[in-house]
């Protein structure tokens, strides 16, 4: 304490210098606009170089780890890839109805009842409200609103989202909505009570939609029960996504939305 002490009687003169320096160069700040737009300017530039570079920092470090994830999607891409025969590609087939279009996942929450993601694609590359957004996993969401650039996506782990989905086993069709319980859980309703669902089965979307074509994953049967009063199941679906880590994704642009929506427009106003 004495050392400390020594050094502010030796330096006294300095310090106060410092002070009223520096209250000096405040009150000017504060009293002309020409310095104070400097100041912030400055301010801006510098916290945003830091904010860069701890971004850039931060990327860097989770290189690795994209890097595997993409070596595992590439995995999965090349499995599916060996299983068709292009000698007998039906090019009347749905799937060439959808594009994929490769974006980067910039923000994400999980843990609110109605969650949503902001991507870097926009209606510049086409991104429209109402597309799907998955990953080679699985159903990540849908397209809510979309400006030049970015998009918001309604996740899969949003009360308002209601998708159209499929036993793969038996082929029946149900809903899946999301309860605001837990952050890798959904539900799949009106299954009929004759159908077989045991733990395990896998559970796709059922194509009977403009969002999403058929058969892409959403997750497998965790636990099932029959819905009380009713002829159904309530199926506990574990999703194959984590969405609490998701870096990429691909929005699914249906090229006949456009024809797909006049025709039930028509329909509706006759």
């Amino acid at each position: 304490m004495q050392q400390i002490f020594d050094f502010l009687r030796r330096n006294i003169t300095f310090l106060l210098f410092v002070l009223l320096f520096g209250l000096s160069l405040l009150l000017t700040i504060q009293s002309h606009s020409y310095h104070r737009n400097k100041y912030i300017n400055t301010s801006n530039q510098i916290s945003g170089s830091i904010h860069s570079l701890r971004h850039s920092v931060s990327g860097y470090f989770d290189l690795e780890e994209e890097n595997k994830i993409l070596l595992e999607e590439n995995k999965r891409l090349k499995k599916i890839i060996s299983t068709i025969d292009f000698n007998n590609v039906d090019s009347t087939s749905t799937d060439f109805q959808f594009e994929y279009l490769a974006t980067k996942i910039y923000k994400s929450s999980h843990l609110k009842l109605d969650n949503y993601l902001i991507i870097n694609k926009g209606t510049t590359d086409g991104v429209k409200e109402d597309f799907g957004v998955i990953t080679s996993n699985g159903v990540v969401g849908i397209v809510n609103i979309s400006n030049s650039n970015y998009a918001s996506v309604m996740s899969i782990l949003n009360r308002k989202i209601r998708l159209n989905a499929m036993h793969q086993s038996s082929g029946k069709i149900g809903s899946i909505i999301w309860n605001g319980n837990m952050t890798n859980r959904v539900t799949l309703e009106d299954i009929p009570k004759y159908v077989e669902v045991k733990k395990g089965d896998t559970i796709v979307t059922g194509g009977q939609s403009t969002i999403f074509p058929k058969g892409i994953l959403i997750g497998s049967v965790e636990d099932v029960e029959v819905d009380t009063g009713g002829d159904t199941y309530v199926v506990q679906v574990k999703l194959f996504n984590d969405m609490s880590n998701l870096h990429h994704a691909y929005v699914i642009i249906n090229k006949d939305i456009e024809e797909i929506n006049q025709l039930k427009k028509q329909s509706a106003s006759e």
